[in-house]
């Protein structure tokens, strides 16, 4: 335990005062008890034995949890949250010998933490729980006893994800459901909140199939939308517990800024500070004054280097402390961290370095010091990390290390927004369709979906149903059911932490390093690119965009890469427009594409050579807002500014980079969840327009939510930079570390003068009054090329005519005349089956459409085949080209039925199977698939077929 004279000699020590922003003093708390009658006569003499008694808010959660309510608890670090919920649930184990529970954790720590405390409680009680972990560490032997005999498990959405379809084994578990527990429910937001909002849906479905409907209860750090989240990640109402009436020790929180004294100038001698050094200082001084300190760092690398540095720096200074040191981060076996965390409890370990995985509610006992180097980008995440010192009545010490950028630098200039700053809104968005078809597809692997299911569960219509059934995803038996007509699980295709399924593997040497999205791909694993993985440096040498694969080799370079991009944006859909005084801010469906054309090789800030990219566009359906610039304000600027050509599109992009800079002040969300685009003129708009919108197919709500809080978003925009002292733009104003232009043009005056014209916008110039939002809804749907479609099709221009039917159908799924059209092209084609889908999904749309329902006689007809007799190799030769062309054409039905006859003439041909495996790899039916390249590669493993099934099917 530290001197708490210790803890104040840092604020007054010369070497950091003039660095310190602002210190808040948050003062000690009492505790405020509450009695709970008629508690059950074990968990009275439990209490009792252990001198427990109960806070207020734990009280209060029993006695809701008891009427049968579901509950939310949103009381902060260390106030025992955890008791709150075990002891109703201990009380039903007690009462009800059959009960089970079902405990979710977002990291496997914080389980196996729950574990011991419930194994501790189940024999301090003295009843048969039978506590156990179930995830992707639970030995194969061990998981059948679980599942029979474990009355209360502990499990994480990723390994909840795959076991589902196995409800059939958990049928006891699942009959006595009487708790699903969501600890640390705040982290549940963003692409992996929504995910796990429908996995949960769909975990509530098997358990009313077999009969219960189990109470939840969330526990959460403090947020701004408690009950909102709760209803989204459950669709139950719940009842709040958020008076925490824990005790707590006095806490000083140091706003620190290495920036404070240094003014960005052109030509300036003056080195910028390092923040990772100062950081290293402070830890360095804490342990020296015998101040027990954990260290959140930005990312992995940091935490490690961190860690390094100061071991190395100990060793010098005062060697015996070097040994306690450690890092902590993801990534470390489970037994190197367990020994960590049990190492801070019993004070092995003076100083620890930490990325946010120590965040959560590990038990890793009493801490004097907090320091959090770089705003962890919610304040949910700060006052978590924060919380991790002074435990219990003793004094702390938080210190959040300013980096250069927008958001760290507003907090340090305005310390009264940050302490008085409400906690963000955590926001989970289920009208993504990319994930709303995943985790249908998901359900009904798991149970047939009954008409009307997916709007009960899910809240999603019977139309994406009767479209997974076009696009034979789904299949309608007899009973009028929806099934996942393949042998494959459909969970183990979609991960929970991204919208897309298209994965790519990096590998080096025929081993993987890591796996990646191809959007990830583009940005950082390009050809060309120094990709770093675990401290160490790999080239790309080849990106197999067709096959996911990127092929690294590890070299050890003094360069590191920086790829630039060119943003379009077209707006699909107007769907609401909101007015703010004279300012009026658009919100609708945009198609994003993304153009990767070159990169840059950079030793640190120096420019050595710069390369082309011959990479597809990255194109994408989201949703954003936008808003026009009128000419008036160009013409404005370029009077002030004569001599500089770019002033207004310089203005246009740093107020796009510094709005989004700050975007996470007011959505919880990171600022690479979002992007954004300006330019001087947009053909949709007809003016100058910038846009902003979410980074995700589909979106995921971010965007929706900065409409409602514009206002406050534009006056936080303009007080940053007001409050900068740079001449002509920095990284704590408008430029942006993702910017795919290069920070260019940028003009710091002209953002000035355009975002305090839009306030002058809102307040119309003429009072303070608060300004009230008019929301208008538009749904207003953006004319699109079908007339030039259609002639192109007259003409006989068939594949230009496709080219401009797929961009119509890429932005609007509903489109009736454009799928019809495409339809009748392929049906023209002889692509029958496939005209047959778009026949489907064009009279979904619209039964009425007059040329699908003609198709649909014609499709729906079969026409009678030509029987082929075969009685030589050139027979056999040219039903496999008929065969391969259909495959090629993605006409899969009529290329088996080629291939079937083909391999009863002869049974031997390797190609043929390998064909054949090929087709059933692409209808998701991978056993079949795998049987087929046993069977060709037998015969001849060096076919061209059977080396690309194989590669398929490894």
């Amino acid at each position: 335990m530290s001197d708490v004279n210790n803890i104040d000699m840092f604020k007054n020590d010369v070497r950091y005062r003039e660095n310190i922003a602002h210190i808040e003093t948050i003062p000690a708390k009492k505790a405020s008890f509450k009695r709970v009658d008629n508690l059950n006569e074990k968990i009275i003499d439990y209490l009792d034995s252990k001198n427990i008694k109960l806070y207020q808010h734990q009280a209060d959660t029993y006695e809701s949890i008891k009427d049968g309510e579901h509950v939310i608890i949103t009381t902060p670090t260390a106030s025992g949250k955890t008791w709150a919920f075990n002891l109703p649930i201990m009380e039903t184990m007690i009462e009800d010998s059959d009960a089970t529970a079902l405990y979710i954790y977002p990291a496997k720590a914080l389980s196996n933490d729950q574990l011991h405390v419930l194994e501790n409680l189940e024999n301090e009680l003295e009843i048969k729980i039978n506590p156990r972990t179930y995830d992707g560490d639970t030995h194969r032997a061990d998981k059948r006893g679980i599942r029979e005999k474990s009355r209360i498990v502990l499990t994480n959405p990723y390994q909840l994800h795959l076991i589902l379809s196995w409800h059939h084994q958990w049928s006891r578990f699942y009959k006595n459901l009487r708790y699903i527990v969501i600890d640390e429910s705040h982290y549940y937001k963003g692409v992996f909140g929504s995910n796990v909002a429908f996995l949960i849906k769909r975990l509530k479905r098997i358990a009313n199939f077999y009969g219960s409907y189990p109470q939840f209860i969330l526990s959460s750090a403090t947020l701004a939308n408690p009950l909102e989240l709760a209803n989204r990640l459950t669709g139950e109402d719940f009842k709040l517990v958020d008076n925490d009436t824990s005790p707590s020790g006095e806490k000083d929180f140091i706003l620190y800024n290495p920036f404070k004294n240094y003014v960005r100038k052109k030509n300036n001698s003056q080195a910028a500070p390092s923040v990772h050094m100062e950081t290293e200082n402070i830890f360095m001084y804490m342990m020296l004054k015998n101040i027990q300190t954990l260290c959140f760092t930005v990312s992995r690398k940091t935490t490690e280097l961190i860690a390094m540095w100061a071991k190395k720096d100990m060793t010098q200074v005062k060697g015996k402390l070097a040994h306690r040191i450690a890092a902590y981060r993801a990534g470390y076996q489970a037994e190197e961290r367990r020994e960590i965390e049990e190492g801070l409890k019993s004070g092995k370990y003076l100083g620890v370095t930490c990325t946010n995985a120590l965040e959560l509610g590990i038990n890793i006992g009493s801490l004097d010091a907090v320091i959090i180097s770089g705003y962890p980008g919610t304040m949910i995440s700060t006052w978590q990390q924060a919380g991790r010192a002074g435990r219990s009545n003793q004094k702390s010490l938080a210190v959040l290390i300013a980096f250069e950028n927008q958001l760290d630098q507003y907090f340090m200039n305005n310390p009264d927004f940050f302490f008085d700053k409400p906690h963000e809104n955590a926001i989970i968005d289920l009208s993504n369709p990319i994930l709303q078809e995943a985790h249908l597809l998901c359900a009904a692997k798991e149970l047939p979906l009954q008409r009307g299911e997916a709007e009960k569960y899910f809240g999603i219509s019977q139309d994406v149903i009767d479209e997974l059934v076009c696009k034979k995803d789904l299949h309608e038996n007899h009973r009028g059911d929806f099934m996942y007509p393949y042998d494959d699980n459909p969970a183990m295709d979609h991960s929970l932490d991204q919208i897309s399924s298209e994965e790519f593997k990096v590998m080096n040497n025929g081993m993987l390093l890591e796996t990646m999205e191809r959007s990830q791909v583009y940005r950082e694993a390009h050809e060309g690119a120094i990709l770093i993985n675990k401290g160490d440096t790999y080239v790309v040498n080849d990106v197999n965009l067709k096959n996911g694969y990127v092929n690294v080799s590890k070299e050890v370079v003094d360069y590191h890469t920086m790829v630039l991009n060119q943003t379009d944006i077209n707006i699909k859909k107007k769907l609401s427009k909101t007015k703010y005084g004279n300012l009026t801010i658009h919100f609708g469906e945009l198609t994003v594409s993304e153009d990767y054309f070159k990169y840059k090789k950079m030793h640190f800030s120096k420019v050595i050579g710069t390369y082309p990219l011959e990479l597809p566009p990255l194109k994408f359906n989201t949703k954003g807002l936008w808003f026009t610039i009128p000419k008036r304000v160009k013409d404005t600027l370029e009077d002030m500014f004569p001599n500089d050509e770019e002033v207004f599109a310089g203005g246009l992009h740093g107020a796009e980079h510094a709005l989004i800079g700050l975007f996470p002040l007011h959505t919880m969300c990171d600022r690479f969840d979002i992007g954004g685009l300006s330019t001087n003129y947009h053909e949709d708009t007809q003016e100058a327009t910038i846009f902003i919108y979410d980074g995700y197919e589909g979106g995921i709500g971010i965007c929706e939510k900065a409409v409602d809080v514009f206002i406050e978003l534009l006056n936080s925009t303009i007080d940053m930079l007001n409050n900068c002292q740079c001449q002509s733009g920095c990284p704590s104003c408008i430029y942006s570390p993702k910017c795919g232009n290069d920070n260019k043009p940028l003009h710091k005056n002209a953002t000035k003068y355009i975002l305090e014209y839009m306030s002058r916008l809102i307040s119309n110039d003429e009072s303070d009054d608060e300004v009230e939002a008019e929301v208008i809804i538009e749904n207003e749907v953006i004319p699109d090329d079908f007339d030039e479609a259609f002639e192109l099709y007259e003409k006989g221009q068939y594949s230009a005519s496709k080219d401009l039917l797929n961009n119509i159908i890429s932005n609007d799924k509903k489109h009736s005349r454009a799928l019809a059209l495409m339809a009748q092209i392929l049906y023209e084609q002889e692509q029958r089956d496939i005209a047959l889908i778009f026949t489907k999904k064009a009279l979904s749309a619209d039964r009425s459409n007059e040329m699908a329902n003609e198709l649909e006689v014609l499709l729906t007809s079969k026409p009678q085949k030509e029987e082929v007799e075969l009685n030589s190799l050139d027979d056999i030769d040219t039903l496999y080209e008929e065969a391969y062309d259909l495959y090629g054409q993605g006409d899969l039905a009529t290329a088996s039925e080629i291939l079937e006859k083909l391999l009863d003439f002869d049974d031997k041909n390797s190609e043929a199977l390998a064909l054949m495996g090929l087709i059933y790899y692409h209808s998701g039916m991978f056993p079949k698939a795998i049987e087929y390249y046993k069977k060709a590669s037998k015969i001849n493993k060096n076919g061209e077929m059977v080396k690309e099934l194989k590669m398929r099917v490894s």
